[in-house]
């Protein structure tokens, strides 16, 4: 099942291994201070240190090494509601504007790529979104159809018959193509990030948790190992790793472990059969799997939540196996190199949420979808510590809502995923 050469580490690792940086003293103060070094907190953070404020960042590990280099690099439209169930929650306004970001996100993360020229293998290739059963498929059907003006996804659907010019395999009942979405190297975007954010000036302490938060005068005091660090404004950027340090963050968003493996090379034209488009691909079950070819397109990347809660990567290893070779028999020879986990962090009404409590801002819960909005996110989040009017987004003042009972530990998720599970095998 395993290479001679397995590791239980994330393979984008191998291009762009975790960052040692140099031990620096912790200042005594900031203007800002950035919990996390994430998409979320790097992006933050470029913006403040450009804007002339004295940033520094804390993360608990080593800079990244979080989801932010751990997911597939799919970038989407970011968005799980549709217009019509949105509309409903907020009217049609509200959900046209909430909409619009996932697809100014999607957008953004392109343009800023190429205006900073970081190579980090982005390209738009489209995704293949494939109906797991033929209800699945007319219902991606019915929603082409009702796109609304001005967010139109110039998607094409694709029936079973045809499905084979896009993968190579008879396990879904066709699916649609959404062309403007995108993939890039995760790990190598970071590293490209980081380097941006060091280049303005701000400050990177890796392996600092924050282990309090404390409001004085105007400001905060925030505790580390390293000393007390005094700022004027914090940001709290930890998305699936938010814990007891923000109880109010905490208690509003859900870890779910995303469990990844990357198979060894490939026999040389077995890529090209499995998947000629070079898509990214992810189909319609709830409990979702997705995939895509490594960046040489030697290696399939395969992707999905295959446990409640986190487990040894040796475990979920062979469980993601098994549902690779159930949509790709030809596979079930080729040996596991990389297996590992990251954790995402989802919401109770499935949206992303960006604002202020008690003076902290924060942006989080990306259910998932994070690549391009975490990173646009946390642009704007920068952008309003700045007092900046472009900072203003479509999510500001949406109640962020918890459950009772509900404090971070997902007690929920087991009986959930299993509800879902359930009704995935159903021609629902």
């Amino acid at each position: 099942m395993f290479t001679e050469d397995f590791k239980a580490e994330p393979f984008w690792w191998e291009a762009a291994p975790r960052p040692r940086l140099p031990a620096a003293a912790l200042p005594a103060e900031a203007d800002v201070l950035v919990i996390g070094s994430g998409y979320t907190g790097l992006h933050a953070a470029l913006q403040t240190a450009r804007g002339g404020r004295s940033t520094v960042v804390l993360d608990a590990e080593a800079a990244g090494w979080g989801c932010s280099s751990r997911n597939g690099g799919q970038i989407s439209t970011s968005i799980k509601p549709k217009y019509d169930a949105l509309a409903a929650r907020y009217g049609a306004d509200k959900a046209y504007a909430i909409l619009r970001e996932g697809h100014d996100a999607l957008a953004w993360t392109g343009d800023f790529l190429a205006a900073e020229g970081l190579d980090c293998d982005f390209r738009v290739c489209g995704r293949f979104h494939a109906a797991h059963n033929p209800a699945q498929y007319e219902k991606l059907g019915r929603a082409l159809s009702r796109e609304p003006k001005g967010l139109e996804s110039d998607g094409r659907l694709v029936p079973r018959a045809e499905q084979r010019s896009e993968l190579g395999t008879d396990a879904y009942h066709g699916g649609i193509v959404y062309p403007r979405h995108a993939v890039l190297d995760p790990g190598r975007y970071h590293l490209g990030l980081l380097g941006l954010v060091q280049a303005a000036g701000a400050t990177v302490v890796s392996h600092c948790p924050a282990e309090g938060i404390r409001r004085e005068g105007e400001g905060f005091e925030v505790a580390t190992p390293l000393g007390t660090i005094r700022a004027r404004e914090v940001v709290v950027a930890t998305n699936g790793y938010t814990g007891s340090l923000t109880p109010w963050q905490r208690r509003r968003v859900i870890p779910i472990g995303s469990y990844i493996i990357a198979t060894e090379p490939l026999a040389p034209g077995l890529m090209d059969r499995l998947m000629p488009r070079d898509r990214v691909v992810g189909d319609s079950r709830k409990v979702v799997y997705y995939y895509r070819a490594s960046p040489d397109r030697q290696r399939i990347l395969f992707g999905g939540r295959v446990s409640f809660s986190e487990t040894d990567p040796r475990v979920s290893g062979p469980r993601l196996h098994a549902a690779m070779t159930r949509i790709f028999p030809e596979l079930a020879e080729t040996r596991i190199s990389h297996s590992w986990v990251g954790f995402v962090a989802y919401t109770f009404d499935e949206l992303a949420h960006v604002g202020r409590q008690d003076g902290l801002h924060y942006a989080m819960g990306y259910c998932g979808s994070g690549v391009s909005m975490a990173g646009y996110l946390g642009m704007r989040v920068g952008q309003q510590v700045l007092g900046l009017a472009e900072g203003r987004t479509a999510f500001d003042g949406l109640a962020f809502d918890t459950r009772p009972l509900y404090r971070g530990n997902p007690w929920f998720l087991a009986p959930s995923v299993a509800f879902y599970r359930w009704r995935d095998r159903l021609n629902l």
